[in-house]
């Protein structure tokens, strides 16, 4: 591909950003605060249109309900486009309620499962409201002990909650499955890896896909390999990018192994689904505990960016040469070498090309910004998880 061609692709390219990012966050002991801090979802949004602004790819902005409840989401929805920016995914919550001890759409009680399913069909009701396309879906479901409950039984009550959500969406709306392999639930996960979305999915028809979070995974997990099945069978729908070294997640995308990132990108540039016709949703979803939120986010998204040009980067013709010829060697080559390639000067250009400053974090330090909302929020209750 061409250095035009790569630069075209590249503009083309968008990565959403989750409004709880910019909130205070923290481990499973401590949340900690910071300075400047949003107090509201219309100063999360507002935080987001800045990273828009430096970056030039980041238009959207996910909701987390109930952390970004209002009573009125049509005019939350016009905040955000005089921002500069659109509502993105809606996100549900069904973790952070007492009655979810044991679970929430898989609950052995039939009332805490229909409040349950009740909230995700209020989801639905805030899609209708902001415009959004995609309900992004994760359940904190599962065990902590052998017999606690009926393995079976709770695959069958996530079922029934899905297909009744999946059948209030609208023409244009879809559903956003997420997996993760474990915690809080130590012994069984109800939702805990790829195939068990996929087979969810599957029975549940178009409009359901499987969302992959890359923090989400055991240790070793080829994760390209799902990517290019869940691409082959047009089962996936969404990213959920950030990084993790051990077990949990959360960390700034590429963060631990950015070659990962790469191999991962490589196959949706192969697949042809970077571009945003293509329907997968490319989105952050990171807990930024001891880093300033805003410059942590934007070089989230320039990894990204890295990421995807190194990838579109890979001589296709060469590659395919070689893997057809079973040169090992120069097969990998291909790939090494478009990894290899400093593009950081290849997306300067781009972005000067936009009128944007080539270096975004050094624009948004110089901006001003970061002073005036430390003296502008200093009061009033900060945004964050459970706030």
């Amino acid at each position: 591909m061409t250095t035009d061609a790569v630069k075209n692709a590249l503009s083309r390219q968008e990565i959403e950003l989750p409004s709880w990012a910019f909130g205070n966050s923290g481990t499973r002991f401590k949340v900690f605060s910071q300075p400047g801090v949003p107090r509201s979802p219309e100063e999360k949004i507002a935080d987001a249109a800045v990273v828009h602004k430096y970056t030039g790819v980041a238009p959207s902005v996910a909701l987390h309900i109930p952390w970004d409840k209002v009573g009125d989401y049509a005019r939350l929805s016009a905040y955000a486009k005089e921002q500069g920016v659109r509502l993105g995914a809606i996100n549900s919550n069904v973790f952070q309620d007492d009655d979810y001890k044991l679970g929430s759409v898989t609950n052995p009680d039939p009332r805490v499962r229909r409040k349950a399913t009740d909230h995700l069909l209020e989801c639905v009701d805030i899609m209708d409201a902001t415009g959004s396309q995609d309900l992004k879906l994760w359940f904190s479901d599962g065990t902590n002990y052998p017999g606690q409950d009926d393995i079976q039984d709770r695959q069958d009550r996530l079922a029934a909650a899905l297909k009744e959500v999946y059948d209030r969406l609208g023409d244009d709306q879809r559903m956003l499955l997420e997996y993760k392999l474990f915690e809080p639930a130590f012994y069984t996960t109800d939702v805990p890896d790829w195939g068990t979305s996929y087979a969810h999915c599957l029975e549940l028809g178009p409009k359901a896909t499987v969302c992959i979070d890359t923090g989400h995974h055991a240790p070793g997990t080829n994760i390209e390999f799902i990517v290019a099945f869940l691409l082959r069978t047009k089962k996936l729908g969404a990213f959920d990018f950030n990084s993790r070294f051990y077990a949990d997640d959360d960390l700034m995308v590429g963060a631990a192994d950015p070659f990962q990132l790469f191999r991962i990108m490589n196959e949706i540039v192969r697949g042809g689904a970077l571009d945003p016709d293509r329907g997968i949703a490319f989105m952050l979803d990171q807990c930024h505990n001891i880093e300033v939120k805003i410059p942590a986010i934007i070089r989230s998204v320039m990894n990204v960016q890295e990421a995807t040009a190194k990838a579109l980067l890979v001589d296709r013709d060469a590659l395919r040469a070689a893997q057809a010829s079973g040169d090992v060697l120069e097969a990998n080559a291909a790939l090494m070498d478009a990894y290899n390639t400093d593009v950081r000067p290849l997306l300067a250009e781009l972005r000067e090309s936009q009128g944007l400053d080539p270096n975004p974090v050094a624009a948004y330090q110089r901006s001003g910004y970061f002073e005036q909302i430390v003296k502008d929020r200093a009061d009033g209750q900060q945004a964050g998880w459970g706030a």
